[in-house]
């Protein structure tokens, strides 16, 4: 994804929270908010995890005694670290998606 899409994207996710904040379905809750919260969550671990990625690739390079470990280590970060951070936030939202279906049901058995 490239820059101008993420700001895209950001300013798309904070202009529904600046909405969702403001308007009196925040405060009856009748509307989640978390969700986009999530998605805020999801880019910072991202940057979070290509930083410790990084960090232990240089730390290896620059170590005189088990640099190969923490290169490796590094490598693995980079490569697993942001499929766990998708999941753990997928699961999150998958919760949410559940709470809107039931409700729905809720809505439409209420007919």
């Amino acid at each position: 994804m490239d820059k101008e899409n993420f700001n895209e994207e950001f300013e798309k996710v904070r202009q529904d929270f600046k909405e969702d904040v403001l308007s009196s379905s925040f405060l009856n809750f009748d509307r989640m908010i978390t969700p986009k919260i999530i998605q805020i969550i999801f880019w910072v671990n991202l940057v979070i995890v290509a930083l410790v990625g990084l960090g232990l690739i240089i730390g290896g390079i620059r170590s005189y005694y088990g640099g190969g470990a923490m290169v490796f280590s590094g490598i693995m970060t980079l490569i697993f670290g942001p499929i766990l951070v998708r999941v753990s936030c997928e699961l999150m939202i998958v919760i949410f998606k559940i709470h809107d279906n039931l409700e729905e049901i809720n809505f439409n058995t209420k007919k």
